[in-house]
């Protein structure tokens, strides 16, 4: 056996093979070898579909490059590299590469041994890449209770808060009780995703939990977030060149929105052609300074500046209860990032404890932009308060810049999960090719930039995302999976909360629906 490497000295260089296209096929077939160990592993979930027990292999129906995007909101930003370099990565991310200690096939080969000659076996471990256990990255850095927090606050205080006043607005000032009510909620609602992750091993991200039923539809919700990023910018963009035009030989002209779209997405579409994720990390990260700029920017004009208070508020507006339910549903919907959250903590139990101080930070910052800026404008607000800030003022200008950018910052990561997803229904041989995913993250550009320009109402677009999509990532489908998963296990208590929860998501998604596009002839008009 001159030559020949035990078992576990091959470890290593199995979970980097399963990486590479030419193994693809020889992976699937081992894990049909393996169906006895998984179905035994699978017994402490038997509340499961018979499918559950296939998340070790390759043929699990959600792309497993939503957990590597997902990621990038979860790992410590010192720790952000290229997944193929020296750098360190989240659990999460290292569970995705098969590299975790605690696989119960670790000591299994990859590829049988009967599926091949014996003397084919050194070959095979050593052409399919030139990547060497040197190129394995080190241990991994998990985050620790306070880096938590902070990833946690970073997806949950987004673009929302720009649109906080219109909440209360819309709502009136019984919005600051809906804000209160959907926080506990939807905080209640993320604790039990991790209950979720508990009860069974191999689940490790929001698409595991739902054994990929939930489908393509959590891939249109992270996309119709892109469609509020580009009108977030072309609404900023407009109102700082309020005269802009463009006139193509006397037949095409663009007035100031639709000129502001283009170069906003002309401007938006080279970080979207980027792969790199650990790149999009670290772009991603400047979108919450941007968004903390904003928050001192309205605190600076209402103390400092000394902007006139508007006396027209509403206590409760009924007809309109509904779009500030919607609002304020969009504010909470972070779900998709809690489970790679759980997974990336050095101390997982320690996860509700960073939820509740996450949703009470968010809850503060919400609530005192809402309240500032819906003093400051009273019904006047507009569907971004930055749109009613004096443009007179220097705060005026650089909150506006500050808002211009903040999509760039963030629209390339939010968009890469439903690239990755396109991208892996393509035939194994143009899977890598970087035309193609330029042609269709190209695409994908396109048709954002089309339904911006349709639906061009910040405001409604961002209730309606609130009222269809963040009401079932949110509440519905959190509840569910808990009812489903843990069937047998909970008391009569939590059933009946979790099905009260589920009705209240519901009804509050059928009529925010309604009444988001009610509102659209109005908002036109206006």
């Amino acid at each position: 056996m001159t030559g020949m490497k035990i078992d576990e000295e091959f470890v290593p260089d199995r979970r980097i093979e399963v990486e590479t296209d030419d193994e693809q096929n020889e992976a699937e077939r081992d894990c049909d070898d393996t169906d006895d160990d998984d179905e035994t592993g699978s017994d402490e979930c038997g509340q499961l579909p018979p499918s559950s027990h296939s998340h070790n292999c390759n043929n699990d129906p959600w792309p497993q490059t939503y957990r590597r995007s997902m990621d990038m909101y979860t790992m410590p930003l010192h720790s952000v590299t290229s997944f193929r370099g020296t750098s360190e990565m989240t659990l999460a991310t290292k569970r995705s590469f098969g590299l975790t200690t605690h696989d119960h096939d670790v000591r299994k080969p990859l590829v049988s041994a009967s599926s091949f000659p014996v003397s084919t076996l050194p070959m095979r471990l050593s052409q399919p890449s030139n990547l060497t256990i040197s190129s394995l990255p080190p241990p991994v850095e998990q985050c620790s209770f306070s880096q938590a927090v902070l990833n946690a606050i970073n997806v949950l205080c987004g673009i929302g808060i720009l649109s906080m006043p219109y909440a209360f607005k819309e709502g009136g000032w019984i919005s600051l009780v809906l804000l209160m009510v959907f926080g506990v909620i939807t905080c209640y609602t993320g604790i039990l995703l991790k209950l979720c992750l508990e009860r069974c091993n191999g689940l490790q991200t929001y698409p595991d939990i739902g054994q990929a039923a939930f489908g393509y539809f959590g891939r249109v919700c992270i996309a119709s977030s892109c469609v509020e990023y580009l009108i977030m910018m072309n609404d900023n963009l407009s109102s700082l060149f309020p005269h802009a035009r463009l006139d193509i030989g006397g037949i095409i002209h663009l007035d100031s929105y639709l000129f502001c779209a283009i170069i906003s997405t002309l401007v938006i579409l080279p970080t979207v052609w980027l792969r790199n994720l650990s790149l999009l990390s670290y772009i991603s990260a400047g979108g919450v300074v941007t968004l903390a700029a904003v928050v001192v920017c309205l605190l600076w004009l209402g103390v400092v500046d000394g902007v006139e208070y508007q006396a027209s508020r509403t206590a409760l507006d009924f007809k309109n209860l509904p779009v500030a339910v919607g609002l304020v549903g969009f504010c909470y919907g972070s779900h998709s990032v809690f489970p790679n959250i759980y997974s990336s903590m050095k101390e997982p139990s320690r996860y509700p404890c960073a939820l509740i101080i996450s949703f009470i930070v968010s809850f503060v910052m919400y609530t005192t932009v809402g309240v500032c800026g819906y003093l400051m404008f009273g019904d006047a607000v507009k569907s971004q308060f930055t749109l009613n800030m004096p443009t007179n003022h220097v705060t005026s200008k650089v909150a506006a810049w500050t808002v211009v950018v903040a999509p760039v910052t963030k629209f390339a990561l939010t968009l890469t999960p439903v690239a990755y997803g396109i991208e892996e229904l393509l035939p194994a041989a143009q899977q890598n090719s970087y035309a193609g995913s330029i042609i269709i993250r190209t695409a994908l550009m396109i048709l954002i930039l089309l339904v911006a320009l349709t639906v061009p109402y910040f405001g409604v677009v961002m209730a309606l995302t609130g009222s269809v999509l963040e009401m079932l990532v949110s509440i519905i489908f959190p509840c569910a999976c808990y009812l489903r998963l843990l069937h047998g296990h909970t008391t009569t208590v939590e059933i009946t909360i979790c099905s009260l929860m589920i009705f209240l998501g519901m009804i509050c998604a059928i009529i925010g629906t309604y009444t988001s596009l009610a509102s659209i002839p109005n908002v036109a008009a206006g």
